[in-house]
């Protein structure tokens, strides 16, 4: 019987967002459940919602192969009122034993039908509204990539800064198993997605407040306290660095970097919400993370 971990359960350095369970609806998000892991597999099939109207944000990297992907979404949908997905890179990957052999954008097009199908939203639908304590909040998730901007220490641009992680050993797995097809690049294929989004945040109603969910960090702060920080090559994008404020948002969820924790920046808190590896969750005090409250439910309030 796997245990019911809710947004009551261990939260860790997230701390304040615990305690006793609302009695309002509350938006949660969680990422990198990486189920290809079989000791992640009992926990996700535990997560549960504090009232029957809560929504997941799922922040990217549920696995690698399709299958793992549409059994970990179809067990969330089962517990969850909503289910918001965005890919990682793990889910973008085209591992050579997966039957699904699809690379790049054909990929990702094919885990949007797959979440259609189950009734879970994704970064090409409506961005759906959260009627908030605060008031209407708009969640975005998003699907942007990196373009290897978040540079190293003494690399002037990206030729140099690969090479210096290339030289320290340290050299992202996309590199062999995130194709961009059709495109030339990911830096190419960020690049596209970064517009696109940008459209579409553009075309929000500008006094509407946003929760914007993207699997690598919007700014590099996050990235700071990596073990090895030529890794924050493949963390994200300059290109983003602003859109906290820019684009009104009253939260930015994010995962990838497997570190949960808070962060503010002008006034917006930043929460990661991995899951991460069974190697990393074991080591900590309180075991597995909960997914994260982010807002609550104004009172009297249904979601549009």
């Amino acid at each position: 019987m796997p245990h019911p971990w809710s947004a009551s359960g261990p939260l860790g350095p997230c701390g304040g967002r615990g305690g006793a369970l609302p009695s309002l609806p509350s938006l949660l998000a969680v990422s990198d459940l990486h189920v290809g892991h079989k000791e992640n597999r009992p926990i996700v099939e535990g997560l549960r919602p504090t009232t029957d109207e809560d929504w997941l944000i799922v922040a990217g990297d549920v696995g690698e192969f399709v299958r793992d992907i549409e059994w970990a979404l179809t067990t969330l949908k089962q517990h969850f009122a909503e289910v918001i997905w965005l890919p990682g890179n793990h889910e973008l990957w085209t591992p050579p034993d997966d039957p699904v052999q699809l690379r790049g954008e054909e990929r990702y097009r094919h885990l949007v039908a797959l979440c259609r199908r189950l009734g879970v939203l994704t970064p090409e639908d409506p961005y759906p509204v959260w009627e908030s304590e605060g008031g209407p909040v708009a969640v975005v998730p998003m699907f942007l990539l990196y373009d290897y901007s978040f540079l190293p220490g003494g690399a002037a641009n990206a030729r140099e800064g690969l090479r210096m992680a290339y030289d320290a050993g340290v050299v992202g797995t996309d590199e062999m198993l995130l194709h961009p097809d059709p495109l030339t690049s990911r830096e190419e294929w960020c690049h596209a997605r970064v517009a696109e989004t940008e459209r579409r945040l553009a075309d929000l109603d500008p006094g509407l407040r946003t929760v914007l969910a993207n699997h690598f960090p919007l700014t590099r702060e996050p990235t700071r306290i990596l073990r090895y920080p030529e890794f924050a090559l493949w963390c994200g994008t300059e290109l983003t660095a602003d859109w906290h404020v820019k684009y009104r948002a009253a939260e930015v969820v994010y995962g990838h970097l497997h570190i949960p924790r808070t962060l503010w920046q002008d006034g917006v808190r930043f929460t990661e919400v991995s899951l991460g590896y069974p190697r990393e969750w074991r080591r900590r005090a309180t075991g597995p993370y909960a997914p994260q409250p982010i807002l609550r439910r104004a009172a009297g309030r249904v979601p549009r």
